[in-house]
């Protein structure tokens, strides 16, 4: 029978995914952790349905697995060559899904359980942890769906006043897909002497069949959880904001006044502007523009934007209950928060998307802090990786002021501009394999 430790050294509150690969990537390098996870005491948020560790609460599916030319496949590859306890629970319950990694979500969980419980040097605690704690290494990996008493904790902890609303997300755009012969640069509505926002005209006629399309268009559906979550004021959606008069959005944020077309030398009739999303200025967020359209109804209806015909998303809009920090803003390069630096967060709540991005946070947050124990000197992994990428969108590269959540795409990669666009995706993915594998031995050396 094993015996587990009743004093540890990192407590990691959330049994989700960040939080279970986190626990791995400790535990089986002899760190004793204690897992303190809220179901199984009585209680779980709204969206789970077990007390299993790591439920996937929405679909079974961890994306493309495919690793030549997807971001997420290659982020993938790169968790397998860390020993991601997710990757492998994902092997271990793989259905079939063509090109997609799907998994039967029971098996998997019952899988991802079964190894932690088997490490001897991990704990795993049913019971809810409602405050940060004092002292102690602390790694925070509570998900989108924290509960209200440890979100509001965190929130008086890093000045926010509340961690809980509708997160109503803008599209973003790959910069190299807006057609510069139909946009041009200016700064907003003009004033200033920088040019920093992409701005695509449109005539009236264009602008009333692009409202009509935002008031006709398919929207997703509220979960019950969520149908008492209010707006922020600043976050209103597009949509919402159609419904309330023909002209609302152009004196709102498709106004057009002091934007003259350099190639009319007039004013357009209303204008959909662009604001550089990331350092690199490879991704540009519609601005304004937070939708609960469906996602095929955003690709059709912002299509039509005079410059984005052919538009290629990196992030389309979305609004849902979530709970993220402004990561860049709050949190040092090794995710821990900087007014309390004993504490690290993981997974979702540091404005990462998705399953695998999330276990990938967790992966890397576990490695800071076993590095951290160890008295090493933390590497991250390079910024030309899927990880580094990822890891640097939340911790600095991100504009702090428009941080919202991401999925791992390549326009957080460093860009390859000598590389034909055609041939980029497999650049991409060929450089961050080149430049994993020495990332990688450290870890070994370091374990």
């Amino acid at each position: 029978m094993t015996t587990h430790p009743t004093i540890y050294d990192v407590h990691i509150i959330g049994g989700g995914l960040a939080g279970s690969e986190a626990a791995w990537q400790l535990a089986r390098r002899g760190i004793r952790v204690r897992l303190s996870e809220m179901r199984g005491t009585g209680q779980r948020s709204p969206a789970h349905q077990t007390d299993g560790l790591a439920e996937l609460v929405c679909s079974n599916s961890f994306r493309s697995d495919d690793d030549e030319k997807n971001a997420v496949g290659l982020l993938h590859h790169e968790m397998r060559r860390c020993d991601s306890l997710i990757m492998a629970a994902a092997a271990k319950a793989q259905v079939p899904a063509g090109s997609a990694l799907a998994v039967d979500r029971d098996v998997f969980s019952a899988e991802v359980e079964a190894r932690l419980a088997a490490l001897p040097s991990l704990d795993i605690g049913r019971e809810r942890i409602d405050t940060l704690p004092e002292a102690g290494l602390t790694l925070v990996a509570t998900g989108p769906l924290t509960a209200e008493a440890l979100a509001g904790s965190i929130g008086r902890a890093t000045g926010a006043e509340s961690l809980a609303f509708f997160d109503a997300i803008a599209p973003i755009v790959y910069r190299e897909t807006i057609d510069m012969d139909i946009c041009w640069m200016a700064s907003r509505w003009d004033k200033g002497e920088t040019k920093d926002y992409i701005n695509c005209p449109m005539d009236k006629d264009q602008y009333l069949a692009f409202h009509a399309g935002l008031i006709e268009g398919e929207k997703s559906v509220f979960k019950e959880w969520e149908a008492n979550t209010p707006y922020f004021d600043g976050c209103m959606p597009i949509e919402v904001m159609a419904e309330r008069g023909v002209d609302t959005l152009r004196f709102g944020p498709m106004k057009p006044v002091g934007l003259d077309n350099p190639r009319t030398g007039r004013w357009p009739y209303a204008v959909v502007q662009l604001r550089q999303d990331n350092k690199l200025g490879t991704l540009w967020n519609m601005v304004g523009f937070q939708t609960k359209l469906k996602h095929a109804e955003q690709v059709r209806l912002f299509r039509t934007i005079p410059g984005l015909e052919k538009a290629e998303f990196a992030r389309l809009g979305g609004l849902h209950r979530n709970t993220f920090l402004n990561s860049p803003l709050l949190l040092d390069r090794q995710l821990r928060l900087k007014s309390a630096p004993h504490v690290r967060f993981a997974g979702q709540i540091t404005g990462c998307e998705g399953y695998v991005e999330s276990a990938a946070v967790g992966l890397m947050a576990g490695l800071m802090t076993a590095a951290q124990l160890r008295g090493l000197e933390w590497q991250s992994p390079p910024r030309t990786t899927a990880l580094g990428a990822l890891l640097s969108h939340i911790t600095g590269d991100a504009e702090a002021e428009s941080y919202q959540p991401m999925n791992v795409n390549f326009g957080l990669f460093p860009p390859l501009h000598d590389v034909k666009k055609k041939q980029r995706k497999e650049a991409y993915t060929a450089r961050a394999k080149a430049d994993i594998g020495a990332w990688v031995e450290t870890l070994t050396t370091a374990a």
